[in-house]
């Protein structure tokens, strides 16, 4: 059963998604829905671009600070919190907006996840020791070489999902990012319109550029060492593109212009491995823009499409 209406508003990260998003919802009398996998833990505000609420004004945004640090979560449990979301949503009489980043989120929300074979335990075990003993640029070569759709969307010291993938591989004969591409192509769940915010490149890496300069001066540092002192560095979050880097200043002394040169590096590769999943995804709309013009026509494309 389709459910919805619904509007997506996703894209590279520091593209203007939150503030697209934002514009449409006063238009269109609308609440937020978050599809960050950052922005869902208390406390990671600063380095994940976290809306403020002078920035939201009286606008509310699901699916931020639900989770503590030490707390887990996958596309699968994000997207019943979010269907659960977007249902109270719907029942005010309001048009939910889901807005980020994390495009296997998205994914899962509009289509479900792909049916993948149950973890065989020696073979997870094998690939972890191959993990430890050889360092993850090994085992990350050889997904580069069977499945690069992964590859391209994975960096190359996440064991987790490099083993996966692999795991997949061995178990099916078939590429992951093979087997989620042809199940993105199916049926959705939802009555959606799937808007991908893009910029040219030299104006995205200006932005990127500007941005974590913003999170610098307003205390992204002390934000993390307080996270550090209360969780520790083994939380996910710290995994995430810019935290990592930012963990590395904080704990180990890098300098704090390479570790800006180092964020603005790994933003860029990050914005490109988004780009490459989104222009995968059936039925996007790309805008080119966050202008006056854009929203407006963001705004008539929903009116015509998703209301009665």
């Amino acid at each position: 059963m389709t459910r919805g209406p619904l509007v997506i508003v996703a894209g590279p990260t520091a593209t203007g998604k939150t503030a697209f998003a934002l514009a449409l919802a006063r238009r269109l009398d609308g609440e937020l829905i978050g599809a960050d996998s950052v922005q869902v833990y208390r406390g990671f505000d600063v380095g994940s671009a976290k809306p403020t609420q002078t920035e939201l004004d009286g606008i509310p945004h699901h699916m931020i600070d639900v989770l503590n640090p030490d707390q887990d979560i996958d596309a699968m449990r994000y997207a019943a919190l979010a269907d659960e979301a977007i249902s109270e949503v719907l029942s005010r009489g309001r048009l939910p907006i889901v807005v980020g980043g994390t495009g296997l989120w998205i994914r899962a929300l509009l289509r479900g996840l792909v049916d993948l074979p149950p973890v065989d335990p020696a073979l997870r075990e094998a690939l972890e020791i191959e993990f430890e003993a050889d360092g993850g640029e090994t085992l990350f070569a050889k997904l580069a070489a069977i499945d690069p759709i992964t590859a391209e969307s994975v960096h190359p010291n996440d064991a987790v999902r490099i083993i996966r993938a692999l795991e997949v591989y061995a178990q099916t004969g078939q590429p992951l990012g093979e087997l989620r591409r042809s199940h993105g192509l199916g049926g959705t769940r939802y009555d959606a319109v799937f808007l991908v915010l893009e910029m040219e490149r030299s104006a995205h890496d200006e932005a990127i550029t500007q941005r974590v300069q913003t999170m610098l001066a307003t205390g992204w540092a002390d934000e993390v060492r307080g996270l550090l002192s209360h969780w520790g560095a083994e939380v996910r979050a710290f995994g995430s593109v810019g935290y990592r880097e930012m963990l590395a200043h904080v704990r180990d002394g890098v300098p704090i212009d390479e570790t800006q040169r180092l964020i603005r590096k790994s933003t860029r590769t990050y914005a490109r491995r988004q780009r490459t999943w989104f222009k995968s995804e059936p039925g996007v709309s790309w805008r080119h823009d966050g202008s006056a013009a854009s929203i407006e026509d963001a705004v008539e494309r929903v009116s015509r499409e998703l209301r009665p």
